[in-house]
């Protein structure tokens, strides 16, 4: 079985997260933006089931790597919506999926504790396309593996595993997408009717693990997740979405852990992330496209969650708006940023209201906090994005092999109303570096044993 080399892990992460589930004890009196947060999760419900359970096996699924059980659990699926709704269960074993499965309102699919799925690694099983999002742009394109279009009440849970085998076919795809990128993102900016953005085949942009696409009532639960071709888990335009408790490892290109986007009302928490890029990123749509639509991403809590590589991110597709974000409890073991605000001056947008307190990191190469306003990508525009409104704290950072903090406005971009307070970085070769920030305050800000006071 592949990632056998995981199991220890895996047996230990319910030992170390396993308290993930609980709200986190405050260690003071709540206030100010924080005593938001419960009004915010009074709005964020699991979706509930009736007790109906569709066996996939009764169906005909078999558990042989060499047997396509797809055609068995799509019936299940089916039978499961149509008598209105319960759980399709995935039971032990190992099942091969040759193609995409599409989720239903009020199913239920639970990967039973002791099952695998083990996907396709023929693009062309990925089709006929559906309507998706790839790096901020609508578009049709292959489907991503797991896929609910406009679902109430749904779900992918259970104690089992999910392996995409990405590395196979699709991580090469990465040297061989540039073409279609470019091509994708001009429609976009171009405003070009989306049933007119057909990729697909011979176009190369990699498909996504799960997406959940204009869903309401969502829950990702308790899997473990392997190998994906792209990003992993991905709520767009989603309302009432809750991930928690989700091993993931996979390290290929762009493999970010779970990207909410233009989501209202997202709960994350209790995941343990070890994967090829950005742990969590919060997104709302890419440049013009964004604005078209201009659903901002918002009420977002994330908590109680482990980095082993990379960490947390806000952008760079953002361009409908990040607000009403908070982020607590979390531990970084090793990544390039540790709280990472990326944008540029094609972007517009805006980050707004955004909140983190209480985060460890052993080792982060190029800063604990970085606010980057020329991310890579640009192409010219003129359309600043407005950072305001942003508050740090609590934060414990072991090493930094570059900058501790960094927080660069430019003169047509500048950040406003940035709080740090109680930051300790024990090693830096630099303490900070910030220009075109309005309103700095920096609380009880330690790096190398000395107060920083000053921001440049």
């Amino acid at each position: 079985m592949k990632n056998i080399g995981k199991l220890i892990v895996l047996c230990l992460c319910p030992l170390v997260w396993g308290a993930c589930n609980t709200k986190p004890v405050s260690t003071g009196t709540e206030n100010g933006e924080w005593a938001k947060v419960p009004a915010i999760l009074e709005n964020i419900v699991p979706p509930v089931f009736p007790d109906t359970v569709y066996n996939v096996s009764d169906y005909g699924a078999k558990s042989d790597t060499a047997f396509d059980s797809r055609p068995a659990i799509l019936t299940a699926i089916n039978v499961c919506n149509a008598n209105g709704g319960g759980t399709v269960l995935i039971p032990a074993g190992n099942y091969f999926v040759k193609g995409s499965i599409h989720l239903k309102s009020n199913v239920n699919l639970k990967v039973d504790e002791g099952a695998r799925l083990e996907f396709s690694t023929e693009p062309s099983d990925y089709l006929p396309m559906v309507l998706t999002k790839w790096e901020g742009t609508e578009c049709f394109n292959y489907s991503p593996f797991i896929y609910a279009y406009q679902c109430n009440n749904v779900a992918l849970t259970g104690k089992g595993s999910i392996d995409g085998n990405g590395a196979v076919t699709f991580n090469g795809w990465h040297a061989k997408q540039g073409p279609a990128m470019n091509s994708l993102r001009q429609m976009g900016i171009d405003s070009i009717p989306v049933y007119k953005r057909v990729f697909g085949e011979g176009h190369y942009l990699r498909p996504c693990m799960i997406q959940f696409y204009g869903c309401k009532r969502v829950l990702v639960e308790d899997v473990k997740i392997y190998d994906s071709p792209f990003w992993i888990i991905h709520p767009v335009f989603c309302d009432n979405v809750t991930v928690r408790n989700v091993y993931i490892d996979s390290n290929n290109y762009n493999n970010d852990g779970c990207d909410p986007e233009s989501s209202t009302n997202v709960l994350i928490e209790g995941m343990d992330f070890n994967v090829g890029d950005d742990g969590i990123a919060i997104k709302s749509g890419r440049d013009q496209d964004g604005w078209r639509i201009g659903q901002a991403t918002e009420n977002v809590v994330i908590r109680n969650c482990h980095f082993a590589r990379w960490a947390i991110t806000i952008g760079s597709e953002m361009s409908g708006g990040v607000r009403n974000i908070y982020i607590e409890d979390c531990k970084i073991d090793s990544c390039r940023n540790g709280i990472y605000f990326k944008s540029n001056l094609d972007r517009g947008g805006y980050f707004e209201n955004l909140n983190m307190r209480r985060i460890e990191a052993d080792v982060c190469l190029w800063g604990v906090v970085n606010f980057r306003t020329n991310y890579h990508g640009y192409r010219g525009g003129n359309h600043p994005t407005k950072f305001r409104h942003i508050t740090i704290e609590d934060v414990t950072c072991n090493r930094v092999d570059s900058v501790a903090l960094m927080a660069n406005g430019l003169p047509e971009a500048k950040l406003y109303d940035i709080t740090l307070r109680n930051i300790k970085v024990k090693k830096a070769p630099k303490a900070i570096q910030m220009e075109n920030v309005v309103d700095l305050k920096l609380e009880n800000v330690e790096v190398n044993g000395e107060q920083v006071t000053q921001p440049y």
